[in-house]
């Protein structure tokens, strides 16, 4: 099992940052692939960024050169930075993780919000 606990959402203006944390209850340098995917209202759930375990990163193109995705083992949590966001980056964003045989999980989501 794998507890995820998603912080650091909130509102800001069009162009700014934020970095959003995700608290893992199992070491997160030892899960397969974990991750950030994001819903807007009326949109599915899409995948936004994900980092393997050998540290190989793949971003959205829509967010390739804004955000970027690392983990601090120190904290054992995984990071979201988000730089020049955009209004359509407005969603609710979960942390997963993929266990493979294990299962996959999420956390609860934060909320983002950015106004133009």
């Amino acid at each position: 099992q794998v507890q995820l606990v998603e912080s650091g959402g909130g509102l800001v203006q069009a162009g700014g940052s934020l970095r959003l944390s995700c608290a893992a209850s199992t070491d997160i340098f030892s899960i397969n692939v974990v991750g950030w995917y994001r819903q807007a209202p009326g949109n599915e759930r899409e995948l936004v960024a994900t980092i393997t375990k050998s540290a190989s990163t793949n971003y959205a193109d829509s967010v390739k050169g804004r955000f970027t995705i690392f983990r601090d083992s120190a904290k054992n949590t995984l990071y979201l930075q988000m730089n020049g966001l955009k209004p359509e980056d407005t969603a609710v964003y979960y942390c997963h993780a993929d266990r493979g045989y294990f299962g996959r999980f999420w956390g609860q989501g934060t909320q983002v919000t950015v106004s133009s």
